[in-house]
This record gives C-alpha cells, sequence and structure tokens, in this order.
C-alpha cells in the first residue's frame, strides 16, 4: 500500500502524538490532557505525519521562529521539530518526502532560513544543513575552583544576586534573552509559552521538579542575567554533603552578570559539583575559576543546524568587521538557494547580489549556515575539501568577513 504524506486532522493529532513516542523510544501512551494541551499550541497545517493506511508511521512539525544573527539582527526560521520515522518503515524515503514538502512551503512563504535540532549528526547535511553553533558542557569540583564564597551574593562590582521564582523569572526573563541575541548569534527565540513550559506551568508526561532560582541586578537595579538550577540530595558515609547542582538555564547579556552567576552557583553550600548545562565552547566559566581545572569539559556536541533558503536575506542579515568583496558559487542540490552571488560588506553596511562574475569560493549551500553565524572557518573547511578556493587566498579574506570574536550559541532545544 502507498504511503500518504500529508497534514493531520486535529481528530488524527492523538495517535500522532503516539506515533512520536514510539519514534523517540517513549511509552507510546498519551493522556487527554497532554494531547489538548499539545493541540492547542501547534499549526496542524504544518503538523505532518505519513500514513500506511490508518496507521501514523511518521511525524514532521514546523514552526516559526526568530534567529539572532551577528550584530544583533534577526532572521525569520521555518523551525523543523518532532522528526520521526517508526522502526518499521524506514529507509522508505519518508522522511525525504515530509522534508522536500516542509522546505518548499517555508521558501515560498519567504522564510530565510529553516532551523533544527539534530539527535544524529549525518541525518540532515543531505538536505542543505549545516551545524550553525555548537555546546558544551563542563563539570566544576567547587572545592578547587579557588572562588571566594563570601562574595557570591554581593559581587564587587556592586552588583547583586537576588533570590527568585518562576513568576518573577517569567516577567523579566524574555527580555533578558531578548538581549542575549544582541550579543551572540544563532540564539532562538523563546515563546510565552516557552516561559510558561520552562518554568513549571503546562502539561508534561515527565515528573516537574522545580528548580532554585536567582537573578542578577546591576548596581542600577536593571536586571542583566538569571539562573535556574536543581540539586540532588547525596551524602557520604563521613555525613559530608556531595550534592551536584544541575544549571538548567543560565542565561546574561553582559560579562559581570555571566561572572556573578557563575560565581554564586560555584558558592552555594552543600554543592560540590556544579554541572553547567550547554554552554557556548567559548563560554568564560572555565577561565573566570582561579584554578581553570576545576571545569572539566563533558560535552562538545553540534547544536543548531541551520538550512539557507534565501541566501541575499542571510548574508544582508548580519554585519562584518572589515571591508571586502567575495563571490560566492553555491551549490544547491534540491534548488532552493543555490547560485552565483557577489558580497560587498564592510563596517558601514552590506549588498549581496546575483552575478555572473567567476567565483572566488565555491560550496555546497550547507557549509553558509556554518560560514553566516561566524562559527566556522573557509581555511579549514578548504583543508577539509568542503570550500574550494578559486581565488588565491579568498577563504583567508573570508575568515576576515565571516568569523566573529564570539561563537554563536544556541541555549534551547526546541
Amino acid at each position: 500500500m502507498t504511503v500518504d504524506v500529508r497534514a493531520v486532522t486535529e481528530s488524527e493529532f492523538p495517535d500522532w502524538q503516539r506515533a512520536l513516542r514510539t519514534g523517540f523510544l517513549l511509552p507510546p501512551v498519551v493522556t487527554d490532557a497532554e494531547v489538548a494541551d499539545r493541540l492547542a499550541n501547534v499549526d496542524l497545517a504544518r503538523t505532518l505525519g505519513s500514513f500506511d493506511g490508518d496507521r501514523l508511521v511518521a511525524t514532521f512539525r514546523s514552526f516559526r521562529q526568530e534567529v539572532s544573527t551577528v550584530g544583533g539582527g534577526s532572521l525569520t526560521a521555518d523551525a523543523i521539530t518532532q522528526v520521526t520515522v517508526s522502526p518499521t518503515h524506514r529507509r522508505r524515503g519518508l522522511l525525504s518526502r515530509m522534508m522536500t514538502a516542509d522546505l518548499a512551503v517555508a521558501k515560498e512563504r519567504g522564510d530565510a532560513i529553516a532551523t533544527l535540532i539534530a539527535a544524529e549528526y549525518p541525518i540532515y547535511g543531505r538536505f542543505g544543513f549545516g551545524a550553525a553553533s555548537w555546546a558544551a558542557e563542563w563539570s566544576v569540583d567547587v572545592r578547587r575552583t579557588g572562588l571566594d564564597p563570601r562574595r557570591s551574593g554581593r559581587p564587587e562590582d556592586g552588583g547583586r544576586i537576588d533570590l527568585s521564582d518562576a513568576e518573577e523569572i517569567r516577567k523579566v526573563g524574555p527580555e533578558v534573552h531578548r538581549r542575549l541575541g544582541g550579543v551572540r548569534a544563532g540564539v532562538t527565540h523563546r515563546s510565552p509559552r516557552d516561559w510558561a513550559v520552562g518554568t513549571g506551568l503546562g502539561e508534561r508526561s515527565e515528573p516537574w521538579k522545580e528548580p532554585f532560582y536567582a537573578l542578577y541586578r546591576a548596581e542600577s537595579g536593571e536586571v542583566e542575567g538569571l539562573v535556574a538550577y536543581t540539586s540532588d540530595d547525596k551524602w557520604d558515609d563521613a555525613k559530608q554533603p556531595m550534592n551536584t547542582a544541575t544549571v538548567r538555564d543560565l542565561i546574561a547579556f553582559t560579562p559581570a552578570a555571566e561572572h556573578a552567576l557563575w560565581h554564586y552557583v560555584c558558592s552555594v553550600d552543600w554543592i560540590s559539583t556544579v554541572r553547567s548545562g550547554y554552554r557556548a565552547p567559548d563560554d568564560t566559566l572555565p577561565l573566570l575559576l582561579p584554578d581553570p581545572r576545576a571545569a572539566k569539559m563533558l560535552t562538545h556536541v553540534d547544536m543548531l543546524w541551520v538550512r539557507v533558503l534565501d541566501v541575499v536575506r542571510v548574508l544582508e542579515g548580519r554585519t562584518y568587521p572589515v571591508a571586502d568583496g567575495l563571490v560566492l558559487d553555491l551549490r544547491d542540490g534540491d534548488g532552493l538557494a543555490g547560485g552565483r552571488y557577489r558580497l560587498d560588506a564592510s563596517p558601514d553596511g552590506v549588498s549581496c547580489v546575483r552575478t555572473t562574475e567567476s567565483a572566488d569560493l565555491a560550496f555546497d549551500i550547507a557549509e553558509l549556515s556554518t560560514l553566516a553565524f561566524g562559527d566556522e572557518s573557509a581555511v579549514r573547511l578548504s583543508r577539509l575539501g568542503r570550500v574550494e578556493e578559486l581565488t588565491a587566498g579568498a577563504a583567508a579574506r573570508a575568515d576576515l568577513l565571516f568569523r566573529t570574536p564570539l561563537r554563536p550559541f544556541s541555549p534551547d532545544i526546541f
């Protein structure tokens, strides 16, 4: 029987949820309350299913998203999530059919990029996606940090740390998060529902553990950062506390706030270990410790994947630190964004137009994602054979144009 790929209806949504959980190896059971809560927050026109007869065997959903760019701008994205194929129907092209349909609509709708978080690295490159940001996680032995815990609540810069609660976080958090996007590229926006679910509201299939919350306020009183963390309850045989604090969220748009919040978390009584949660790979956490070896890296992994749909908007939607011009020949096997473009950029402005001029660099559209968000080196990609240098020195010039002082950071999984 032919497998039909189409948008699901409201009556089919409970089956879609069960198929989703099956694909993610979760118990294939959903409550009526969970279905109602999720149904109220999805666009069924962008919720695809693959049907083998009456049985749902694959899932796919997208939603509107804003992503910060280099220099503090933003791009509208087609955010792709909840992609599964049931184990009985793998290797039948269902993902390709759903992805092709969704990207075509996103292109027609005018989205500049598509985004996703990949469960497995090899899946999405064939659809033109590239890893635009990476994440790291550290485990900090707080007994070795060398930090003075007496300064954890009142930093020397005149600011202060205040304990908070979920209600206050929902009020002040969105502005802190928005301003983080002005500092780092790759930050995906959080909707009011994201803030609600992230602070314990709404239906969920897993048990909720209320975190501790704290805010950093500058000397002026402005909130410049926040942290949410949980703790376990472990004691050793000598009745010594051996608790681990796990940071669930730490966002700050100033160095003072970031440093003060890490100092605070690493100074909480009874905490012997701090797990940082996902951070940008160039996070200052290890180096702000008097003994950086107290922070051991646990994870370094790809995070936000981007598929460019509109080259002009992507390249004109960021800032550039130097003045130069390059012609890029972009290969796109799906025909969504390929072609030859001339980029002329400087700190004063940028122009990107189609051209017939000879190219300086040639590469697949997936590599543009890694370059446009500032996280990769064109020289390194050329050494890997993923960027073809057609004009001598063009890769090094591209590095001067595209690279950024801070690597992109995508704190949220969606």
